[in-house]
């Protein structure tokens, strides 16, 4: 196995991750799960500090230092904030930052705001996010669309580079195609593989601007829904566990969560019923409005 890992290109133009492992006959989710690990107290400390960021995203690391003092752990601003580095998490202002930024890349502006959204597949948006096991932590990026709230792919991954990207925006155009794709302006998503395979489609490019984390709102939502609904639940032991039950959960969350905003009805019955402008037989109140 360890042979076969040393062949996959993680940059290759052509060949997807997952491609150059099945042509190796090496399982994908072996290539990306090789665990990061912290000490156990070091492991703790992230855990609480990612609980109390979804329930707070306006948090900086001051006032997560004195919230984990305030539940008997002494320890200083510092270590706080490099755990927060480590797990990618900034305050709402400044964005939250999993996907560091590259000067050398092109961005592209933000298409959304004020933008009415009538149908699916009219906007997707993908984003990154930290994801903690009982010894170790992955990352979980997915796309989803925002109108139906239908989660079209996800991956895992242990390392913050692009190709669990690219292998979720892959497995999402094998499903449909938006006419504008939204991301943050992490490298991951500006990087010539990944903006060269939307413009390929012909998909507009948002990003969106410095330091606002809302204009990704819905993968927000998101993020927050699956760790309060299934990771936070459950503990997770190693990634397979992981891989195992975010399997169960995306597929209970698109066919059979409802939703309010959505007449409650799931998202995957809004998506397959309207999934174009001209059609569908579910009709919404209101568009949505991207303020």
């Amino acid at each position: 196995m360890i042979e076969k890992r040393k062949h996959i290109d993680s940059s290759h133009k052509v060949l997807s991750i997952t491609k150059q492992a099945e042509l190796l006959g090496l399982n994908r989710s072996s290539y990306y799960f090789t665990l990061n690990r912290e000490n156990e107290y070091n492991l703790l400390l992230m855990s609480l500090i990612d609980e109390e960021f979804t329930a707070h995203p306006f948090y900086g690391s001051r006032k997560i230092t004195v919230q984990m003092k305030s539940l008997g752990h002494i320890i200083n601003r510092k270590r706080i904030q490099r755990l927060m580095r480590l797990m990618g998490l900034e305050a709402i202002y400044p964005k939250r930052n999993l996907s560091k930024a590259n000067k050398a890349h092109q961005k592209y502006p933000y298409l959304l705001k004020n933008k009415k959204i009538f149908y699916p597949n009219q906007v997707w948006s993908t984003d990154i996010t930290y994801i903690r096991l009982s010894k170790g932590f992955v990352y979980l990026t997915s796309v989803i669309d925002w109108y139906s709230r239908y989660v079209l792919s996800w991956r895992l991954s242990n390392t913050l580079e692009n190709s669990f990207c690219i292998d979720a925006l892959e497995e999402a155009l094998e499903i449909g195609k938006p006419d504008i794709f939204n991301t943050d302006q992490g490298v991951q998503y500006t990087s010539e593989r990944f903006v060269n395979r939307l413009k390929r489609e012909g998909i507009q490019i948002s990003m969106d601007g410095k330091g606002r984390a809302l204009d990704n709102i819905f993968v927000e939502r998101l993020w927050r829904t699956v760790k309060y609904e299934d990771i936070y639940i459950n503990n997770y032991e190693n990634p397979r566990e992981l891989h195992n039950g975010l399997r169960k959960y995306f597929k209970f969350y698109n066919s059979q969560r409802i939703h309010q905003s959505l007449g409650y009805n799931t998202p995957e019955k809004v998506y397959q019923s309207s999934a174009s402008p001209h059609g569908g037989t579910i009709e919404r109140e209101k568009c949505l409005n991207i303020g």
